[in-house]
């Protein structure tokens, strides 16, 4: 799955309309605490829209309808995993690659900007933008923040896929004005990656979980490459299948019996995938 990925960074790290804004090394050199700040937006996710939106499943649901359909796959997307492990690994990753020098060797503890802003250990992210006077009470003076505004399951003429949609701002507190600035938007869609079976993910809802992974860690490349301009002052580092057979054109001399019926789906559940 992350090899079939790799394709996305540049599309992850393209400009979403005109909001992006560079951010400059002498504006970098000024920074002397930053506080990183994960969230997910209030609706953000996750969604599904694979069945309403692309008729190519019909057949396969029967009388499934695609709202409901999109529903039970929705389900199965949240047992993938949590808001709070999306918002949590893009931070980590971010952070964690980062080069051991000012300023990103002296950030705030996460557990204390976590604690003030009471998300620490918390399952649902608070949707709503956090108090950042409050991190300023933790000696921060500037802000990293990542917000993820959208994420879930696509489909476009039977081509499955996972997306996510959001940014990433550095903004000083004293007057909160935002020296970066980094809309994302990955689709697998859009980029051709490899078909992700929704019925497949109704079976294993971790086939999820690995798309958004491979995702997220590739965003989190990108800011790290953004977090990382060259014109700064130097700073000492701390420590297919084949197709169907041609039918045959003699018509058989005797009739099929009747197909039996199919057993009727479990609550919840959504068809079985087609066999390999």
């Amino acid at each position: 799955m992350t090899r079939s990925l790799l394709p996305l960074l540049a599309l992850a790290l393209s400009t979403v309309g005109c909001a992006s804004q560079r951010l400059a090394g002498a504006d970098l050199d000024r920074v002397r605490r930053p506080a990183f700040i994960s969230r997910i937006e209030d609706g953000a996710g996750p969604k599904s829209f694979v069945f309403r939106e692309d008729s190519a499943y019909g057949g396969k649901l029967k009388k499934l309808e695609p709202v409901e359909a999109d529903r039970r796959l929705t389900v199965k997307l949240q047992q993938a995993v949590t808001r709070f492990e999306v918002s949590e690994r893009l931070r980590v990753n971010t952070l964690s690659q980062l080069p051991r020098e000012a300023p990103w060797a002296h950030t705030v503890d996460p557990a204390r900007v976590a604690s003030v802003l009471e998300s620490f250990l918390v399952e649902e992210v608070p949707a709503n933008a956090p108090d950042y006077d409050m991190v300023a009470s933790l000696g921060a003076d500037t802000v990293v923040e990542f917000v993820v505004q959208e994420y879930g399951m696509r489909s476009e003429k039977g081509h499955a896929g996972a997306f996510l949609r959001g940014y990433g701002r550095m903004f000083t507190l004293d007057g909160r004005s935002e020296v970066w600035r980094r809309p994302f938007e990955v689709d697998q869609v859009e980029a051709g990656a490899e078909h992700l079976d929704p019925f497949k993910v109704g079976k294993n809802p971790d086939l999820f979980r690995q798309a958004m992974t491979a995702m997220l860690d590739q965003v989190a490349a990108g800011f790290v490459k953004d977090l990382t301009p060259r014109d700064r002052k130097a700073s000492p580092r701390v420590a297919a299948p084949p197709g169907p057979a041609a039918p045959d054109t003699v018509a058989p001399s005797w009739q099929a019996p009747p197909k039996p019926p199919e057993p009727e789906l479990a609550p919840g559940e959504l068809p079985d995938p087609d066999p390999e």
